[in-house]
């Protein structure tokens, strides 16, 4: 007796029609995953570019928030770093770049996190590109090995991540503090916009809302933690846009800077 997990399923199924073709859809399904590749593989080159440059990063009072905090003292060393503030945790260290370190927490944060997942596995592995487009793959296991099974450290990181909002939040402030008067530059609602934004993505995470609200089962005995979770699920749909917004707009942060750093450009002050 054959057994009913020998029996072929999908469209090779007996009494399923053979179809050969990869899929019947006739719209430009192939348009998402493309610009998804294309977005975040330029952010990949720009980001790995930026990291090793070890340069750049600081115009005062303005720093690139791939380089916030400084944990070397070589942050106040190279050009156009005079006067950053740092932590000099590493001391003189150079074989790595401070923001090599520093990339690890906020990189980890959005490449576990549910919604890149999607998008990557899409545009990336092709597992699937599309909906009723099939992956080129015959076998599935999902996220239950080597590598993927590090996906579940997510909530992990979205802690690390809150670390670094505040740190960034911290460098918009500083952005208004031009050699001890307070003023209002280009460079300071840039830092403003790019603190906001990442707050906006990690307040409508999954994990956060499961942190604000997961294991409760009165939410009338908790008022509190259940106007969070209501303020937090009013973002959660949002979750996709806030992603790709903070993320092109860091990186934007970052080459702003770095051009009124190397001189190519001038900031513009408001007062």
């Amino acid at each position: 007796m054959t057994s009913t997990a020998t029996k072929p399923s999908g469209v090779r199924a007996r009494g399923r029609a053979a179809i050969g073709a990869r899929t019947l859809r006739t719209d430009r399904w192939w348009a998402y995953p493309l610009t998804t590749f294309t977005v975040l593989a330029s952010f990949v080159g720009y980001a790995t570019y930026a990291a090793i440059a070890n340069r750049d990063y600081f115009a005062a009072p303005y720093i690139s928030p791939f380089y916030s905090p400084c944990l070397s003292f070589h942050c106040g060393t190279v050009p156009g770093s005079h006067g950053v503030p740092h932590l000099g945790w590493f001391g003189t260290w150079w074989i790595i770049t401070p923001a090599v370190i520093i990339l690890i927490f906020p990189l980890g944060f959005r490449l576990t996190c549910y919604y890149y997942r999607k998008a990557y596995y899409r545009s990336w592995w092709l597992s699937p590109p599309a909906c009723a487009v099939p992956e080129p793959r015959r076998r599935y296991t999902g996220e239950t090995r080597f590598p993927l099974l590090g996906q579940n450290i997510h909530r992990y990181f979205f802690y690390a991540a809150l670390v670094f909002n505040v740190i960034l939040t911290w460098d918009a402030v500083l952005g208004f503090d031009f050699g001890g008067h307070i003023g209002v530059g280009v460079g300071s609602v840039v830092l403003v916009i790019n603190a906001v934004l990442l707050w906006l993505y990690s307040l409508s995470c999954h994990a956060c809302r499961h942190a604000v609200g997961g294991r409760i089962n009165h939410f009338s005995k908790h008022p509190v933690r259940y106007k969070a979770w209501t303020f937090v699920s009013r973002l959660n749909p949002y979750h996709g846009n806030f992603a790709w917004a903070s993320l092109i707009f860091v990186a934007l942060t970052d080459l702003y800077v770095r051009l009124v750093a190397s001189g190519v450009i001038h900031d513009p002050r408001v007062f």
